[in-house]
Parts: structure tokens; sequence; C-alpha cells
């Protein structure tokens, strides 16, 4: 296979500032066309990314021309379309999170093993260089073993960013969005946490609110607009992740880890995207790239694009495997029921 055809399903922001971006700028793969509920969108990505619009999702799927698709659609049709377009003979792409129920994660798991197609969730943040040079760092051991942690994830909410720039956005409703800052945001930063830390999380203790996000006529959204996690790692290991929508100021997308032997900022220093501050005194900085924000002007390449198109023609594993990523989604159910119950979740 030298190319790739591909189809995207969903033509929100995501599917226009990445997937269809970094699409376009990858040599080994070729825009067949997109379905989005309202064709507008649909017909404004074909006009500047090329391709047809499709009447309806079936359609898109059940084209034989396409070999991959991205899900971009709204979380409770993740696991549906994924399932779908796996049975069609697809690889899938699907944006996170995963899906909103375990049993949809594990059915798509299982998919994708029954069809032999590759299945990715868009984790990217396991693909950012700072952070891979972060975990090759706590691999080594110069640290030595990780103590605790916090991580953050904030910004002003997605009605600042999503396509219909609105208070009114699918992201603040119960049911299509299934969950709020805590899946948004939350699940980017439990995962990158697993993947740099390493071994199993075994207990969380979670609480989300909605504490100042509101609907245009005032009523507050119905998800979670804020939310704190405690998480702690079988060896021990224990620290926060931390979300919110309600932050107006400068986008926070930063992590501090504490070692045995120093202290480990990402993401921190505007100049520096890495820095290790020793228990001796010494410190190193790494000037390697920085985070990429939803709303800047020119978007990136995330890698995620990238990943998923050599996966296929390649056919190797990669860092966003869903068997992987669902161990992921494993923390954030089990946060969920934390929050609700009021009491801390084993996950052994």
């Amino acid at each position: 296979m030298s190319g790739l055809n591909i189809g995207i399903i969903g033509c929100g922001s995501i599917a226009r500032q990445r997937h269809a971006h970094e699409y376009k700028l990858n040599p080994n793969a070729t825009i067949v066309g997109f379905y989005d509920f309202d064709r507008s969108r649909a017909e404004s990505m074909t006009l500047d990314f090329g391709g047809k619009v499709f009447d309806t999702a079936e359609e898109l799927i059940s084209d034989s021309s396409i070999d991959a698709v991205s899900v971009c659609a709204a979380n409770k049709y993740h696991a549906e379309l994924t399932i779908d377009a796996l049975n069609a003979g697809k690889h899938v792409l699907c944006e996170k999170p995963m899906a909103i129920s375990l049993i949809e994660c594990e059915a798509m798991v299982n998919a994708a093993k029954k069809s032999g197609k590759h299945l990715l969730i868009d984790q990217n943040q396991r693909l950012n260089n700072t952070h891979i040079k972060a975990k090759q760092i706590l691999e080594s051991g110069e640290l030595g073993r990780v103590i605790t942690f916090q991580s953050t994830f904030s910004h002003k909410g997605p009605e600042s960013w999503s396509a219909d720039k609105s208070a009114n956005t699918w992201f603040f409703k119960k049911d299509a969005a299934s969950f709020g800052s805590l899946a948004d945001l939350g699940i980017h930063k439990i995962d990158l946490i697993r993947y740099l830390v390493g071994g199993k999380v075994k207990e969380v203790f979670s609480a989300m609110n909605t504490l100042h996000k509101t609907f245009p006529d005032g009523t507050p959204i119905e998800v979670d607009d804020n939310s704190v996690e405690i998480l702690t790692f079988d060896d021990g290991t224990m620290g926060t992740v931390t979300t919110s929508w309600t932050n107006y100021g400068e986008e926070n997308n930063s992590t501090i880890i504490y070692c045995e032997k120093g202290t480990m900022k990402i993401y921190l220093n505007p100049k520096y995207s890495l820095e290790i501050e020793y228990l001796d005194g010494k410190k190193t900085h790494y000037e390697i790239d920085r985070m990429q924000q939803n709303d800047d002007a020119q978007q990136t390449s995330s890698g995620a694009i990238d990943t998923f198109v050599s996966a296929i023609l390649e056919d190797k594993k990669t860092p966003l495997d869903a068997d992987d990523v669902i161990d992921s989604m494993r923390v954030v159910f089990a946060c969920l029921d934390s929050s609700e119950k009021r009491v801390p979740i084993s996950l052994t």
C-alpha cells in the first residue's frame, strides 16, 4: 500500500485544525471526503482540504475507496462510529475521550482485534518531544523514583474555540458529551501521567463540580467545568490532576514531577519546555518545543496523524494504540464513580 485514502466524520474545530490540516501535510494521505450532521461544515472542509461531502456517516464508512477513518464526532458517537468503521474494514483514529463507558471502550478494542485493523486514540500529548524527553530521563533513573506529581490543564473553555463558538456547544450537554472538563482535559493529563510514571493506578479520589459555566439562558451547564483528582499508583507514587474550563487567563498545560533526586518541570517556563532541578542544586534547561494551544493561529503538527498513517503503512504498534489507552479510560471512569459517591475508588 503506497498511500491511504481518508474519510473524516465530524467537522468541528478538532477535525479542521488537527486531523484535516495534518492529513493535508502528510504525503501518504489523501482526504476522500467528510461527513457532518451540519452539511455546511462538511462543505466548508471540502473547499479547504478537497474531497467530497457524504450524505451519511454510513455512506462514508461503506465507501470501498476509503482505507482509514478519523472519528471526530461528539463523544457519545465515538464507539458506534469506530466499531462500524472497523467492521467495514477501515483503520480508525478516534478522538479522545475514547468513549462514554468502559463497556464501549472494551467493545472498540475487541472490534479492532477481530477486524485486524489499527485503532488509535488521539492522546497526542504522548507524542510531544518534551514529554518523550521527560520519559527518557525518568526511565534512566537519574532522578530516582517518582514520589509525587501535579499535572494541570486549564483554559477558558471549549466555547471559545469549538466550531459554533457559543455556550450552546455540545461539550456542555450531558447527552452528547457525557462528561466535562475531566474527560476533555483530564484524560490528557491522566494518560500523560500514566505514560511518564509507568506502573498502574490502583486508587483514585475525585471531586468534579460545575462552578461557573452556564448556557445562554443562564442555567448551569450539564457537566463539570472543574475537577481535581488524586491518583495513587501501585508503587505508592501519588499526585494530583487538575482540570478547569474557567481559567480566563493564560492557558496552563503543565506538569511537575517530584523525584528522590530532583524535580522535573514540564511546560512551566515559556523559554524552556523542560527544566530539571537536582537535589544538589544543579539545574538543567531544555529548549525543545512549546505546548500547542487550541487558539493558536497557526497549528503545528501534533504527530497523531503521522503516527496513524505510519502505523497502517508499516503495520506497527504505536504509543496511541487503543489497547493501552483503555487503561487511562479505566482511571477516568473510576474518577467519575469517585466523584459521584464521594469516596476513594480502587482499580485493583
